[in-house]
């Protein structure tokens, strides 16, 4: 805001207007502070790991070295960016749903693993500073990808779009046979199967990054083999998103993740990655 704004502001003579459109620019200035504030932390963790010391931050930011130790530990971490980025960001995460055979059961309904990983997600990205929504994806499976800050937890058995999109990745794919759906690594033929189908207390999931349908960026994207593979996604975001967002960034990727739960809460006990970091644009 320069100063012909803010006078314009101040020369209103309704004190109602007034006070609701600084309350507006008071929001909006705090949250591209913080915005600018992740990306100044994450531009200096860069320059510290090609070698720069912190007096020499402090030079080229006209800065203590002091100040350049608080900008490093505190403020917005630069992970945050791997959800969501822009002033005012909120994350939108998107479930598939599907039809219960039950037809005492009228309307689709979501995998309570998948909204236990909607809830474990939500929490991560609080601890962030973002806030969350969510939605369904009815029957047939269209869903509106062209948005920013988006995630999707939907199996491509509920969404052909999403099926179509997945089967662009030239290196994790999802497949069915006559024993059900698996994933495979096409690079190394190595295939997933997911040890529920064997009655033990695992599965794996798709962890990726796919583009947008009007090519204006990408989409987080999630989903197990079974709905509890999701949880275990999460459960490795939040063991791991630093390294996560160190490899990847915001560029298209995927890879595969295992995880074991608990028989009785079904709650994820242990999740780690068993295929590489895959990208596809640089």
């Amino acid at each position: 805001m320069n100063d012909e704004e803010l006078k314009a502001l101040c020369d209103l003579p309704d004190p109602e207007v007034r006070a609701v459109r600084a309350h507006e620019l008071v929001g909006g200035h705090q949250a591209a502070v913080v915005e600018l504030s992740r990306i100044r932390r994450e531009a200096l963790e860069e320059l510290v790991t090609q070698g720069q010391t912190q007096p020499q931050l402090g030079k080229l930011l006209g800065v203590t070295r002091a100040r350049v130790g608080q900008i490093l530990n505190s403020g917005p971490r630069s992970e945050r960016a791997f959800f969501a980025s822009g002033a005012g960001a909120a994350l939108t995460v998107a479930f598939g749903a599907k039809r219960e055979a039950d037809k005492q059961i009228p309307a689709p309904v979501v995998a309570q693993e998948d909204f236990h990983a909607y809830e474990h997600l939500a929490a991560l990205a609080r601890s962030f500073g973002l806030e969350t929504r969510y939605e369904v994806i009815h029957p047939p499976g269209f869903v509106d990808l062209n948005r920013d800050n988006l995630v999707v937890i939907c199996g491509p058995r509920l969404s052909p779009l999403i099926a179509q999109l997945l089967a662009s990745d030239p290196n994790i794919v999802f497949q069915k046979d006559a024993q059900g759906w698996y994933l495979t690594d096409r690079g190394t033929g190595q295939e997933f199967r997911s040890p529920m189908d064997h009655n033990q207390c695992g599965d794996f999931a798709y962890l990726g990054r796919l583009p947008r349908l009007d090519g204006k960026g990408t989409f987080l994207y999630i989903a197990g083999i079974h709905a509890v593979g999701a949880a275990g996604v999460i459960h490795f975001l939040t063991e791991n998103l630093p390294e996560v967002y160190k490899e990847n960034r915001n560029k298209r990727f995927s890879t595969v993740i295992r995880c074991v739960y608990d028989a009785a809460t079904r709650e994820i006990t242990e999740s780690r990655r068993v295929a590489p970091y895959y990208r596809t644009d640089g």
